[in-house]
């Protein structure tokens, strides 16, 4: 079987594409992954020994230079991202057996399009529940478009998203489309999801209740990390306490020193020990004292393993490994669906949700504090045991076994 991965977006996207990636050919896939052509994406499936097509623009400097919420340039970025689709993917998939999909609108409709016109069967997948369409949650908002505040039914606002995401990408879209003989497509957004989205997620860090949406949920798509933490991290760890980690991962901050002074400080104030992870908020050290180190790109799951806590900003992969590893957390959230699992870290009792995303010494102290405690860390360990690791395993086997009934028998 041939496949083709795609994913587009930051760490949190990429990592498990890389963990389904790797389960598939240990299965006897041959397996390629179009992923964006950021270095540390390249570098990290390198290791693990994926094959990888550049595909689109690099998404760190968009993420770290685009106003949160802003659609100043959003119709350029969108027409790029399709054409990358259309065109880089559309060769990739060539001749593969199924396409696998994550990411924004404009990469999946753009996917799926390029599944329908190569005749190939095509799976949208999600890593995190917040944009599936349901009515127990809102719709998040897209950028440059509001939802109105004093509508409370939300299957009407979800039909509202599917009109605002028809209005912002549909016309780009059925352009591209119109190119290669397709015909138009009149719900973009339910168009990328198919009536059977695949949810990568674990069920206890995120219970899915049942909708109209036929969702298959896999569990996670992780892999162990087996590379070595640096040796002079290895020296900090074991001449002391086990620090708190700090780290905001893919997701840039307002204020990042500011950001970083708070931490550092709420840390020493519960006479603990840092490691500060830079990320793309670039979070730097404040003093030059012995009690703090900073990294770089490390092992997350080895890393976790030896902390106190885990002050981060609640993207998806960060609190998967964060739970996996039964790291006690402290939640900081920015946007997207962040604020949706640090409501889920704290109804699981793993740790604490900070209220809001700008944090003070005195914010996070009391979170910190929270987190910390025995009762936490015991629950931290307690949910960590039921935790699923086969998710990438499932969803490799589920795909083998749909393609494998796609195909017309061998005749004798």
């Amino acid at each position: 079987m041939r496949v083709v991965l795609s994913a587009y977006g930051s760490r949190g996207s990429v990592e498990p594409i890389a963990g389904l990636a790797v389960r598939l050919r240990e299965l006897g896939a041959q397996v390629r992954v179009c992923a964006p052509p950021d270095e540390e994406f390249a570098e990290r499936l390198a290791v693990v020994g994926v094959e990888v097509v550049p595909t689109g623009n690099p998404v760190r400097p968009l993420v770290t230079s685009v106003t949160p919420g802003s659609a100043v340039g959003l119709a350029q970025r969108v027409a790029e991202l399709m054409d990358a689709q259309f065109d880089t993917l559309a060769a990739t998939a060539e001749g593969c057996d199924v396409l696998v999909a994550t990411g924004p609108l404009p990469a999946t409709t753009g996917a799926r399009s390029v599944a329908e016109k190569l005749g190939i069967r095509y799976v949208h997948a999600s890593h995190q529940p917040v944009l599936l369409p349901s009515p127990y949650r809102r719709p998040p908002a897209r950028r440059g478009q509001s939802l109105p505040t004093d509508v409370t039914d939300n299957q009407a606002l979800w039909d509202q998203d599917a009109q605002i995401a028809n209005a912002m990408f549909g016309e780009m879209l059925n352009t591209r489309r119109a190119s290669v003989g397709l015909p138009p497509v009149d719900n973009v957004r339910d168009y990328a999801f198919t009536d059977q989205p695949w949810l990568a997620t674990d069920p206890a860090l995120d219970p899915w209740q049942p909708t109209d949406l036929d969702v298959v949920q896999t569990g996670p798509w992780v892999i162990p990390d087996e590379r070595p933490l640096p040796a002079d991290l290895v020296a900090f760890l074991d001449a002391g306490t086990a620090p708190v980690y700090v780290g905001f991962g893919s997701t840039p901050v307002s204020a990042p020193q500011d950001v970083a002074r708070a931490a550092i400080e709420a840390i020493r104030a519960q006479g603990r020990r840092a490691v500060l992870s830079r990320g793309w908020a670039d979070l730097a050290l404040i003093d030059d004292r012995d009690d703090c180190f900073v990294v770089g790109e490390v092992n997350h799951q080895a890393l976790f393993r030896r902390a106190a806590a885990v002050v981060h900003h609640g993207g998806a992969g960060t609190t998967t490994t964060a739970t996996l590893t039964g790291a006690p957390q402290v939640v900081v959230p920015q946007g997207a669906d962040q604020p949706y699992f640090a409501g889920r870290v704290a109804d699981l009792g793993i740790g604490a949700a900070h209220d809001g995303p700008t944090p003070s010494t005195e914010s996070l102290s009391v979170a910190l504090k929270a987190a910390l405690t025995p009762e936490t860390r015991a629950r931290a360990a307690a949910v960590a045991g039921t935790f699923r690791t086969d998710g990438a395993t499932v969803a490799a086997k589920l795909l083998l076994d749909a393609v494998g009934q796609d195909r017309p028998p061998v005749s004798a």
